[in-house]
């Protein structure tokens, strides 16, 4: 027999999840790797808020004492906040860190893991990992996009994160069979610029007809994500054109300094707030909230749909 998963989920998620409440799953990563402290805890709480003032009850995911957090307590968003050296745990590392037993915070992919098993259908983030710009030569691909293929989870985001090739992400997306529905947008946003000048395959304007669009995608059998993507505001976001000049002048200094593998985001990231004079501090708040905010929206439509399904089949 295939043995229980070491979910350790917190007693509101746990309630609303009994009770078929709407439910927002969120990474942690950002927590210890985003801002220092103590703005970062800061910006945890506001993002909680957020969810919650849209009616959804925020559960987000880490790992600690050999179990996966689903919801975090104030005094575990304390601990994830004052610790800069906690390591990433994809989902290539989950296994070995819950053996390990210590603290461990998760990204994208490793928050679906964990969602998918609690039974949450919402997961919101700014942005997502994707195809990268040296790909064809490094064979460089975000393991979000592979879980994406692995978990039915509706991801609300803002696109993909801005040093990824819109592009060949949308195309990875659309070989996979994971949809990618633009609300509100034509375009497929750009983490902090509000178009990458690449299509997004569709496009609905009302939350409620992608809830819709999401459980029917399911009710096919189908085991991917559904992506739904909406763009930083436009007063908070940085024009392409910046992001690109910026992202040009930091990849040559990468390639330079010999940087690679996992420590490219975070350098390159860093390289374009420098470009942009902290320009990127201020639109990565406002479109984490924007999203969570969003998510939260999304969250409840999703669980007013699957209640009226269910009650249309009594």
């Amino acid at each position: 027999m295939p043995r229980t998963a070491p979910l350790a989920i917190d007693e509101e998620v746990a309630e609303a999840l009994h009770e078929g409440r709407p439910v927002v799953a969120l990474e942690s990563s950002v927590i210890p790797h985003g801002l220092p402290y103590p703005a970062n805890l800061a910006l945890a709480h506001d993002i909680d808020s957020a969810v919650r003032a849209s009616g959804a009850v925020p559960a987000r995911v880490g790992v600690l004492g050999g179990r996966i957090l689903v919801g975090m307590t104030k005094e575990h968003l304390e601990r994830f906040a004052a610790d800069p050296e906690m390591p990433k745990v994809s989902t290539r590392d989950l296994g070995i860190a819950l053996a390990g037993g210590g603290a461990g915070a998760t990204t994208v992919s490793s928050s679906l893991v964990a969602a998918d098993l609690a039974g949450i259908r919402v997961f919101s983030v700014a942005g997502i990992g994707g195809v990268h710009r040296d790909a064809p030569l490094t064979f460089d691909i975000s393991a979000d996009l592979v879980q994406f293929t692995r978990s039915r989870t509706a991801v609300v985001c803002a696109g993909a994160k801005s040093m990824l090739h819109p592009q060949w992400t949308v195309e990875w997306l659309e070989t996979a069979g994971v949809p990618v529905i633009g609300y509100r947008c034509d375009d497929f946003p750009a983490y902090f610029s509000v178009s990458s000048g690449v299509r997004n395959p569709h496009r609905l304007d009302d939350l409620g007809q992608i809830a819709s669009a999401a459980l029917a995608h399911w009710d096919t059998g189908t085991e991917t994500s559904v992506l739904v993507t909406h763009p930083i505001t436009a007063a908070d976001g940085i024009p392409s054109e910046d992001v690109e000049a910026a992202l040009a002048d930091a990849t040559a200094l990468a390639a330079r300094d010999g940087i690679t593998g996992p420590a490219i985001t975070p350098y390159l990231l860093k390289a374009i707030a420098r470009a942009t004079e902290g320009r990127t501090a201020a639109a990565n708040r406002s479109v984490l909230l924007s999203t969570t905010a969003l998510a939260g929206e999304f969250a409840v439509r999703l669980a007013e749909e699957t209640a009226r399904r269910e009650a249309a089949a009594v």
